[in-house]
């Protein structure tokens, strides 16, 4: 699925494949080959669903640590691993005075 005229990754969209390069814009048709790898990869790069702390806030953990932002010391953490798993997690905190948020890696 990359694009015979420049190289880069086709992606599907209306029925066909389409280079979205800059300046290339070359588009052929799908294959059956073509649309089942499409379904394969469209599952994988999902996004996983975003934190949303506005509706666990109560139940987040409270540590003493200064904001960046407006010098209130107190925030709520929670750990993720946003990097390879054999690096340590990310801390990441939101001040409870003004919702700044920021991480300690």
């Amino acid at each position: 699925m990359f694009c015979p005229k420049c190289g880069s990754l086709m992606y599907p969209h209306g029925g066909k494949l389409v280079c979205h390069k800059e300046g290339c814009g070359f588009e052929r048709g799908m294959t059956a080959k073509d649309s089942a790898m499409s379904r394969v990869l469209t599952e994988a790069l999902e996004p996983p669903e975003p934190l949303v702390l506005d509706e666990i806030a109560g139940a987040l953990p409270r540590t003493r640590i200064e904001c960046p932002k407006c010098g209130n010391f107190e925030a709520m953490w929670y750990m993720r691993q946003t990097r390879s798993s054999d690096e340590p997690e990310t801390r990441i905190y939101r001040c409870t005075s003004c919702s700044h948020t920021w991480r300690e890696y």
